[in-house]
């Protein structure tokens, strides 16, 4: 009889295999939850590859979190709903709305809530998080979250009756973000990305820093190495008028000045001491 032949032990992922199965997992999804979250789609776009690359910068921390996928999640939302967008000049203008009629209207009452109520609907009846873990993903106490819940719910049912059932909202939702055709860039671009976007901050953090030397050196060098106590200002002495600008003479000075002016041109001749 033969031995029975062990299975290979798998082998562990690399750090880019386990990076890409974690975008596969989650980017797609993820560009439809933040449209929702910013109802633009570029920026959709953009707030995952920012999310994806800032995770692959610091993957050895994100890789042995106790949810990646939640990690990732956090950061993206926090970059859609940033207030700072409305500045930049590609997103002054807005963009059109869907085609369906029922879309738009739920995009706008979404819209209009505030951030952190639309973030805990789209978390609890949109990713279909538990009460607890949408607290904590949007770091606001239960009662909080259950708060903005219940609120950004009430502000639905009033504007759109159809969808006061929690259900066929958490279903609207689906269809809304899914209604998009949205699409997340590959993994290696965003990874070279992540690594391109490291090397110019390191770049520029090495030239601030010799920018720093250079001018701490420069400073040295030309500080004064002793005490020079400061000028003081000028006193008035008493019974001495002080200096005043020259401004235009008088009409006594005037004279004077001619009278002057003449006898210097005929001065009567020198005088000189006659002997005794």
């Amino acid at each position: 009889m033969t031995e029975r032949q062990q299975p290979l032990p798998e082998r562990p992922l690399t750090p880019a295999q386990a990076f890409d199965a974690l975008y596969a997992y989650c980017a797609p999804a993820l560009v439809r939850q933040t449209y929702l979250l910013s109802g633009r789609r570029e920026l959709a776009r953009e707030s995952v590859e920012w999310s994806f690359q800032l995770a692959w910068q610091r993957w050895p921390e994100v890789a042995r979190d106790r949810d990646p996928a939640s990690w990732v999640r956090a950061t993206a939302y926090d970059f859609a709903l940033s207030p700072w967008h409305r500045f930049r000049p590609r997103y002054r203008h807005p963009e059109p709305p869907p085609a369906d009629a029922c879309d738009r209207a739920l995009l706008d009452v979404l819209l209009e809530l505030p951030p952190p109520q639309r973030r805990t609907l789209l978390l609890y009846d949109g990713v279909g998080l538990d009460l607890p873990e949408t607290a904590a993903e949007s770091e606001a106490s239960t009662p909080a979250a259950a708060r903005r819940l219940l609120h950004a719910r009430a502000t639905i049912a009033d504007r759109l009756p159809a969808l006061s059932d929690p259900a066929e909202l958490h279903r609207r939702l689906i269809e809304l973000a899914s209604a998009e055709r949205l699409r997340a860039a590959k993994p290696p671009l965003v990874r070279s990305g992540s690594e391109r976007r490291a090397r110019f901050w390191t770049r520029a953090a090495i030239a601030f820093t010799v920018t720093l030397i250079g001018t701490t050196a420069l400073t040295v060098r030309t500080a004064p190495t002793q005490y020079e106590p400061p000028v003081p200002p000028g006193a008035t002495v008493r019974g001495v008028p002080p200096r005043v600008a020259p401004g235009p003479l008088s009409e006594a000075e005037l004279k004077l000045r001619t009278k002057l002016r003449s006898q210097m041109q005929n001065r009567p001749e020198r005088l000189a001491p006659q002997p005794q």
